[in-house]
C-alpha cells in the first residue's frame, strides 16, 4: 500500500490520481452544459482550491470565462479553527454575473457560507458552488453544493491541493490519515 510521511504523521492512498481527473472531467462536462451562455467567474478559494481550479479550468469550454482568487483560512493542524479569515479579496466587478465558487474540499462549510455571504453582498445574478471533494455528513451550515466530485466520510485528507500543516499540496492522489 501507498504511504507518505507529512511532519509526524503518515497517510496512506485513498483515491487514486485516475479517478480524481475523471470526476474533475464529469464536472466540467456538466458545467459547460448548465454555464453555456452565462460568461461566469470562477472564483478560486485559496490555498487549498489552486489545483482543482487548474484542473478544471482546462476542461472549462464556456466562452468569456474568468478566473479569480481569494484567500481564506480556517485550518490549523488536522482541525478546523473554527474562525474565518479573508487575507485576499475580490477586486474584480461581479454584479449581474454568474460566480462559480471553488474549493478543494467541503466540510462545515462555514468558509462556503462565509464567501457565499460576502458575494451576495455585490449582487451577482447567482452563486454556484463546486468542491472537488465533499464531506456532507459535517455540514453544520445550510448551504448548497452545486458540483462536486467525490464524496467522502469524516477522514482527515492530504493530496491534490490539501494539506497537513503546509506539506502535501503536490500530491496527484489523495491520501487519508493513518491512525
Amino acid at each position: 500500500m501507498k504511504t507518505v510521511r507529512l511532519h509526524d504523521r503518515e497517510f496512506r492512498l485513498l483515491i487514486n490520481e485516475k479517478r480524481i481527473d475523471e470526476a474533475v472531467i464529469e464536472m466540467a462536462t456538466r458545467m459547460n452544459a448548465e454555464l453555456a451562455g452565462k460568461s461566469p467567474v470562477f472564483l478560486g478559494i485559496l490555498n487549498g482550491s489552486f489545483m482543482f481550479a487548474a484542473d478544471l479550468m482546462k476542461q472549462i469550454t464556456v466562452e468569456n470565462t474568468e478566473i479569480h482568487f481569494v484567500k481564506i483560512s480556517s485550518y490549523e493542524g488536522t482541525q478546523s479553527s473554527g474562525k474565518i479569515n479573508e487575507l485576499i479579496g475580490l477586486k474584480s466587478d461581479i454584479k449581474g454575473r454568474t460566480v462559480v465558487i471553488l474549493e478543494d474540499v467541503i466540510e462545515t462549510g462555514r468558509s462556503i457560507e462565509f464567501i457565499q455571504n460576502y458575494l451576495r453582498q455585490q449582487e451577482p445574478t447567482e452563486v454556484l458552488t463546486a468542491t472537488l471533494f465533499f464531506k456532507p455528513q459535517l455540514l453544520q451550515c445550510n448551504i448548497h453544493v452545486d458540483y462536486y466530485g467525490i464524496k467522502l466520510g469524516d477522514e482527515f485528507i492530504v493530496g491534490r491541493g490539501l494539506d497537513y500543516n503546509g506539506l502535501g499540496r503536490n500530491f496527484p492522489d489523495l491520501y487519508i490519515l493513518n491512525e
